[in-house]
């Protein structure tokens, strides 16, 4: 018999295996997660990554909605960024955003509404501000109102401090304004004494004829009514220029042109008249040849000469 196995028991210093503890890891508390996002956040404006900015705001106010100060910072990029129509959702959605709905309202060329926000904002405060002055100004300018602009931007331009950017925009604003008003008032005449007399006389002696009436021209034209005079002749027929006549050729008395001389002879209409078949002509093709009277008479010389020296080798 063999020996029998003997069986290890286990030694007291064995260890059991180690199993992975389930990670009992948390999310941060909104508090920490703000105050992160907003650091972000001022790092993305500080390097112009607007886009990423408005993003970060969209995750704030996922955590807080009611967060002015992303609202706020929100409303400042879509602004930045030329998304009008976003920030006037935003506004609308919120309150407390009277002249940003003004400007934005101004951006979308939407003066009725701009004027009624203006004037709400003038009843709503004793005391305009000055961004309220410079949007009105700039609607003004936009409508044609140059002088009403003039007015305003001047009157800014006493109260800004100088060697500012708003001083330099009043100015430039003011300047535009002031051009516009010089050639209502006086620049297109210096344009009409600066043309030739002539040029003025002839404007003046015949002035341009009046246009017909629309409708009038439309219903001669749907009835193929030949336009007449009113005296009710008709108007002479516009001559032929000499320079594109042909040569030999007389308007009126030479005739036209076959008008199928562009297509192929076999594509022309007249292309099967005066090919009919002759009479007494043969139903097919000739057998043999004809000869003519010149070869014949060939034809006989050279028989009789064949003839002869037949005769001569016999001999």
């Amino acid at each position: 018999m063999g020996p029998k196995p003997t069986s290890k028991a286990p030694s007291k210093s064995a260890k059991p295996p180690k199993t992975k503890a389930k990670s009992s890891k948390q999310p941060p508390p909104p508090a920490e997660r703000l105050k992160r996002l907003f650091t972000s956040l001022c790092a993305q404006i500080d390097g112009g990554y607007f886009t990423n900015a408005i993003k970060t705001c969209d995750k704030i106010l996922r955590i807080d909605p009611n967060d002015r100060d992303a609202i706020q910072t929100k409303l400042f990029l879509l602004l930045q960024t030329d998304q009008y129509l976003a920030a006037l959702t935003l506004i609308d959605a919120n309150e407390n955003y009277s002249f940003e709905k003004a400007y934005t309202l101004y951006r979308l060329q939407r003066e009725d509404e701009v004027q009624e926000a203006l004037i709400a904002l003038k009843e709503k405060d004793e005391e305009t501000d000055r961004g309220v002055i410079h949007l009105e100004a700039q609607l003004h300018y936009r409508q044609g109102s140059y002088e009403a602009a003039f007015n305003i931007y001047n009157d800014l331009l006493d109260s800004a401090e100088p060697d500012t950017e708003e001083h330099s925009d009043i100015l430039t604003n003011l300047e535009a304004a002031q051009r516009h008003l010089d050639f209502i008032n006086s620049g297109y005449l210096r344009s009409l004494d600066a043309l030739p007399n002539s040029l003025t006389t002839t404007l003046e002696s015949n002035p341009p004829p009046a246009l017909p009436h629309t409708s009038s021209v439309l219903a001669n034209i749907s009835s193929g009514s030949q336009t007449q005079t009113k005296a009710g002749e008709e108007l002479p027929k516009k001559k032929v220029r000499a320079k594109r006549v042909p040569n030999g050729v007389v308007p009126g008395v030479t005739p036209p042109p076959d008008p199928e001389r562009w297509l192929k002879k076999s594509e022309r209409s007249t292309f099967h008249t005066g090919h009919k078949k002759r009479k007494g002509a043969g139903g097919g093709a000739t057998q043999g040849i004809v000869e003519t009277p010149g070869a014949a008479s060939n034809a006989s010389g050279l028989g009789s000469g064949a003839g002869k020296g037949k005769g001569k080798k016999k001999k």
